[in-house]
């Protein structure tokens, strides 16, 4: 068999077995509670009003506030203060975060009103 062949048949065998679990579903009641340290920049409901050095939450993609909190832990994005409440964080943790604050309503702005 060939190796490519060899991949997609493990690669379907992991599936089948739900090794490739998807990520954990968030929860916004209970990322609304673990919020509260992120409070004290980001806002209550993720829309900062202290300096604008801050970036606002609310209304953000919950896979992009996913993917920024794992690559804070990570160490892959670089930010002390954000490596330090990153590192505290858990799967569960970084779903329901993310699902809170994406479901916040904020003035994020896509670029479609450039066309």
């Amino acid at each position: 068999m060939s190796l490519n062949r060899k991949l997609i048949t493990a690669f379907a065998l992991l599936a089948c077995t739900g090794a490739l679990s998807a990520a954990p579903h968030g929860d916004v009641e209970a990322g609304k509670t673990k919020s509260a340290t992120c409070q004290a920049c980001h806002g209550a409901d993720g829309n900062t009003t202290i300096d604008g050095s801050y970036p606002k939450l609310a209304g953000q993609y919950a896979t992009y506030l996913s993917k920024a909190l794992h690559d804070y832990k990570s160490g892959e994005r670089k930010n002390p203060i954000m490596a330090g409440f990153a590192a505290t964080l858990s799967e569960q943790d970084i779903a329901d975060l993310a699902a809170y604050f994406a479901s916040q309503s904020g003035d994020i702005k896509d670029l479609s009103h450039l066309k």
